[in-house]
């Protein structure tokens, strides 16, 4: 029988917004195992390294060049009978490295029953009938946006930014604010409702706002970011909604006019959390979550789907209509978007990564489809054996080198190697770094489906 441990050749996408060149670590990470008609060209930005059988980029076996997907249905053993009958012979994730220069679109990602809807409907611009919910994992600092704000720092930005206030209108904006007073913090279903009604009918007024008023608010807008960075989007007095970095926000929004002018996007950011992960940081986003990633490197992984709804941002399909009719409209500070990682209990390691303060960290988010562990040996000799998962996984190296061994056979590593491991199958990972120190550390990501015992949940 083969044995479950297959080296990949994955394909990284060209966007517009990815980093350009050998600053691409999506490009960098292809080309480890790239096809040979593959090299990264210098002017080219590169977006995104796909490691799974979505068909829109289906990774490869190297040793035999047939798509993971061919191997997974014609060996049911490698994902588990019932991973693939549950989720049709198909990964039911889809695992990647984004590498951000410029802003990605203002967007969602539909929930089951939506995405079936638009994929009936509209198959060119919704390719496929499946959810996203989606973790993201910092590997460099990383800048985003996701989730509505706390409705007081909403209020707080209809005062403080004029322009927002002309592009919703005083009407609209003293509206929302006479319904949300008093009752931002509610707690109860009924007034958390009401909240939400109060801020679908804002949010949508705003994303329906005609493009010559969207231009002009963009241009005054900008006009103050320049001239008075360091009260930007404040009120005077020791208010408590200001924000703490304003010259950081007017950096901020000058960059993202300067990559999409004129852009409703611009002010979306208003309406929503800003987020800053450090390497190794995560947030989960559930579907019908607004989000928009600015710029940084991460791990991500999703539902095996394509589907995006977009509205800003963009030079791509916007759906404004849609978007604005799915949205959860959840409100809430960013700690509570964040993703907090446990110990993976699962995972034995040796002497030497004990005494090296070696770790195996798991990222488990509130979905069947996926969970990630991100594995830090820190010195040569550093080793640690994961028992059998009960579905399918696919690893990453994202620093270091070492090697990795599931049964009888071992396989080298190094940074950009991605290698897929079948259900049930043991799993060592080793540190053959050259010693000690910030260098030598061994880093890996991997992506597992374990589905919950019958009758539990995840």
């Amino acid at each position: 029988m083969q044995v479950p441990l297959l080296r990949l050749q994955c394909g990284v996408n060209s966007y517009d917004w990815g980093k350009v060149g050998q600053e691409s670590a999506a490009a960098k990470y292809a080309a480890t195992t790239a096809a040979p008609d593959f090299t990264i060209e210098a002017d080219k930005p590169y977006a995104e390294l796909w490691m799974g059988t979505h068909p829109s980029l289906p990774s490869k076996d190297v040793e035999t060049q047939r798509s993971l997907l061919d191997m997974v249905q014609d060996n049911q053993a490698l994902m588990s009978t019932e991973i693939s009958e549950r989720f049709g012979g198909k990964l039911p994730f889809l695992f990647k490295v984004l590498s951000i220069r410029k802003a990605l679109s203002i967007q969602a990602h539909p929930n089951k029953k939506l995405a079936e809807q638009l994929h009936a409907r509209d198959p060119k611009n919704y390719p496929d009938d499946n959810h996203k919910p989606e973790m993201t994992i910092a590997i460099t600092p990383f800048e985003g946006v996701c989730g509505f704000r706390p409705l007081a720092e909403i209020v707080h930005f209809l005062h403080a930014v004029k322009p927002l206030r002309t592009l919703v209108g005083d009407q609209a904006a003293t509206e929302f604010e006479k319904l949300v007073k008093g009752n931002e913090d509610s707690e109860d279903s009924e007034g958390i409702k009401k909240n939400k009604d109060a801020l679908r009918s804002l949010f949508t007024t705003l994303m329906e706002s005609p493009s010559e008023k969207i231009e002009a608010a963009c241009k005054e807008l900008i006009s103050e970011a320049e001239s008075n960075p360091d009260r930007f989007a404040t009120l005077s007095g020791d208010v408590a909604t200001n924000p703490t970095n304003p010259s950081e926000l007017a950096a901020l929004a000058k960059r993202l006019d300067g990559q999409f002018p004129n852009d409703i996007g611009l002010f979306v950011f208003f309406f929503l959390n800003f987020v800053k992960l450090e390497p190794g940081e995560a947030m989960f986003l559930k579907a019908d979550d607004i989000h928009a990633y600015i710029s940084g490197d991460i791990i991500e992984c999703m539902a095996s789907s394509d589907n995006v709804v977009r509205a800003g941002f963009t030079p791509k399909f916007k759906d404004v209509s849609t978007l604005t009719q799915m949205l959860t409209y959840r409100y809430a500070p960013i700690e509570e978007q964040k993703l907090q990682a446990t110990d993976y209990p699962y995972a034995t390691l040796n002497a030497t990564a004990y005494s090296s303060a070696s770790s195996a960290i798991l990222y488990d988010p509130p979905i069947d489809e996926f969970s990630v562990i991100k594995t830090d040996l820190n010195r040569k000799g550093a080793k640690v054996t994961f028992d059998g998962i009960s579905g399918p996984s696919i690893l990453i190296c994202t620093r270091g080198k070492g090697k990795i061994t599931v049964g009888p056979k071992t396989e080298e590593v190094q940074e950009g190697h991605v290698f897929f491991v079948g259900a049930t199958a043991e799993c060592i990972i080793e540190n053959t770094g050259s010693g000690e120190g910030e260098d030598d550390v061994f880093t890996t990501f991997k992506a597992f489906c374990e589905l919950p015992p019958t009758g539990e949940e995840s």
